[in-house]
């Protein structure tokens, strides 16, 4: 079977190959890989043949996922497989499939099977199952990480093109980081959790893996879109990724805050990365974390591990002895918490946000180590409590905070280890984020997974944006990096493409304010010039309330671009051009502020913010 989805799409679209003989290839790969503990349950052949056949009279090219295999982490529903949360006693046979795997089906996805899990989906690092510990397909000695390990383990070593798995403390992360793939964390409520077997259902999502963003971000799209049968999702968009964008402002930890429990390798390998990022042009703002920090410690060791007693609670006090000895312990601590605790946790949270969200104002991402460091299964069994509490340093705090994620690959290490960094944003904000994290991922020329296939070149940017966006054209304080550029990111904003102007415009500096700005004005034919721009995507609703806040003399216009298109933008009132500075010639923006930035070097001016 071909590695990518894209793959796959072009050998079914082309005829050099049909689902059922990509199913049947899944299927001995999965045999030749000959780990008994990556899926709980598979489809047996004819099972398989029923859903190939489904398929039998479609065009290929009206499905955006046809005869893809995938597979599903053991505690979401999929018809007439095993629901067991890696708990033989507890499982029973789902009648019908969770909403995201309908929505997988539908548009051609081929399930194979469930894959492993730590029990009850409660932990981080792949131990804790009665079905065995899956092998780490990039250092088998290693954990694989949980607690959607056999998802993270499969498609790391090629045998499903994509996987679900689940995330409420960092499930759909750390196996990503442990695997050299690629792990996807939605934002709350993006995609349906009906069928999911809750965890803590407020905080809980289900995720994708995938050996690249393009692959993840693929499954997210068929899969996100509220559910009446889920109160917790709400209709999010969720938007087309663009292009990387101009100097981008990336928030980092500051290196007192920088956790990695004494090892030096992994120490190293984030400044690396930190290193890479700095050379795809971002800016870097280091933040405290000390927020961040306290609000992960509020999931375990405050009142939401309740949920997770909410959850299971009656199955627990009916069958003890059939939990995991680990996890039974954690979740009957949840007996324990008291609703006076709840609230106050409650509170704490909420001022936590607050103390997050001005520490990432302006801020594209937060990028932060998917994990500390790395465990081998025997260090996790003899101590699994605390260092499985390490590993989710950089995760625990990220449903808590209402951010998406993107778990993605930054190398190997000298020991052979993977290595991965985690950029975050606020909710709604995942095609930024898969802008920036697959930029990144092309730029480490890494091996996808463990399948030794390389990494294929960077995906071309969407040129428009997607459904429920409209674009608006930005010459000013609005443009990445600059000042006001936060607003849009705030509002879930996408950046697609740097442009022109059609060379019919002239362009002013407008007398200076609390922040400074141009204004451009359309002119006769042959008297103006072209101007730099960048294009946006904004939600339907911001655009509307970022419009109806601009203010006087600018507003919008509909303004052509040098390739014949026409997008909405920022456009001058005429009369306010008498007592601005034209600056046409220096062609757009930037350029004019580096020139001023020159000036004041020259006469030995402070440089201006």
């Amino acid at each position: 079977m071909p590695a990518t989805i894209a793959d796959i799409l072009h050998a079914h679209r082309s005829g050099r190959s049909t689902p059922s003989r990509t199913v049947a290839a899944c299927l001995e790969r999965i045999e030749r890989h000959a780990d008994p503990s990556i899926f709980t349950a598979l489809f047996g052949r004819e099972a398989l043949a029923e859903q190939v056949a489904a398929l039998e009279g479609r065009d290929p090219s009206s499905l955006p996922l046809y005869g893809v295999p995938f597979a599903v982490k053991d505690n979401i529903d999929v018809a007439g497989l095993p629901t067991s949360c890696a708990c033989p006693d507890f499982a029973y046979v789902a009648a019908r499939d969770a909403t995201a795997v309908a929505r997988l089906r539908r548009a051609g996805a081929i399930v194979i099977g469930k894959t492993n899990l730590d029990q009850f989906a409660t932990g981080l690092n792949g131990t804790r199952s009665p079905y065995g510990t899956p092998r780490n397909a990039v250092r088998a000695d290693l954990v694989p990480g949980g607690s959607s390990s056999g998802s993270g383990v499969a498609v790391a070593a090629g045998l499903v093109a994509f996987a679900l798995g689940t995330d409420t403390a960092g499930s759909g992360r750390i196996p990503a980081g442990l695997n050299n793939i690629v792990g996807i964390k939605p934002s709350l409520g993006l995609v349906s959790t009906s069928g999911l077997v809750p965890a803590c259902r407020t905080l809980d999502c289900i995720s994708v893996f995938g050996l690249t963003v393009d692959d993840a971000f693929a499954a997210l799209r068929v899969m996100a879109g509220p559910d009446e049968a889920d109160p917790f999702s709400r209709p999010l968009p969720l938007g087309t990724p663009g292009a990387f964008p101009v100097a981008p402002r990336i928030a980092v930890p500051r290196p007192e805050d920088r956790v990695f429990f004494g090892d030096r390798q992994a120490e190293a390998a984030f400044a690396q990365a930190i290193a890479r990022m700095t050379s795809l042009g971002a800016r870097l703002v280091e933040i405290a974390m000390e927020p961040f920090h306290e609000t992960a410690k509020l999931l375990y060791e405050g009142p939401w591990v309740a949920e997770r007693y909410a959850a299971v609670g009656p199955f627990l006090e009916a069958k003890p002895e059939a939990f995991n000895e680990v996890v039974r312990t954690i979740i009957e601590e949840g007996r324990r918490r008291t609703a006076v605790e709840t609230f106050r946790g409650h509170y704490r949270r909420v001022e936590l946000a607050a103390r997050t969200r001005v520490s990432l104002a302006g801020c594209d991402a937060l990028m932060v180590p998917t994990m500390p460091t790395v465990y081998t299964v025997e260090e996790m069994l003899a101590d699994p409590v605390r260092l499985n509490t390490h590993l989710g340093v950089y995760t625990n705090f990220v449903n808590l905070l209402d951010m998406c994620g993107i778990a993605v690959p930054s190398g190997l290490r000298p020991d052979g280890a993977p290595v991965g960094v985690t950029l975050l944003a606020g909710a709604g904000r995942d095609a930024h984020l898969a802008a920036l994290a697959s930029a990144f991922h092309a730029s480490t020329d890494l091996p996808m997974g463990a399948t030794g296939e390389k990494l294929p070149p960077l995906p071309p940017a969407a040129p428009r944006a997607g459904a429920g966006y409209h674009e608006i054209a930005l010459f000013g304080a609005h443009l990445s990096g600059l000042p006001l550029n936060g607003e849009l990111l705030e509002a879930g904003g996408v950046f697609m493409r740097r442009a022109r102007t059609s060379e019919d415009y002239r362009f002013y500096a407008l007398p200076e304010g609390r922040v400074r700005r141009p204004g451009l004005l359309r002119v006769e034919a042959g008297t103006g010039a072209s101007i730099e721009c960048e294009i946006w995507a904004l939600p339907a609703e911001a655009f509307a309330r970022f419009v109806d806040a601009i203010p006087a003399p600018l507003g919008i216009a509909t303004i052509l671009l040098e390739d014949g298109s026409r997008v909405k933008g920022f456009a001058l009132e005429a009369v306010a051009a008498r007592d601005a500075r034209d600056i046409t010639g220096f062609g757009g923006w930037r350029d004019f502020l580096a020139e001023e930035q020159r000036q004041r070097q020259a006469a030995g001016i402070p440089a201006a913010e």
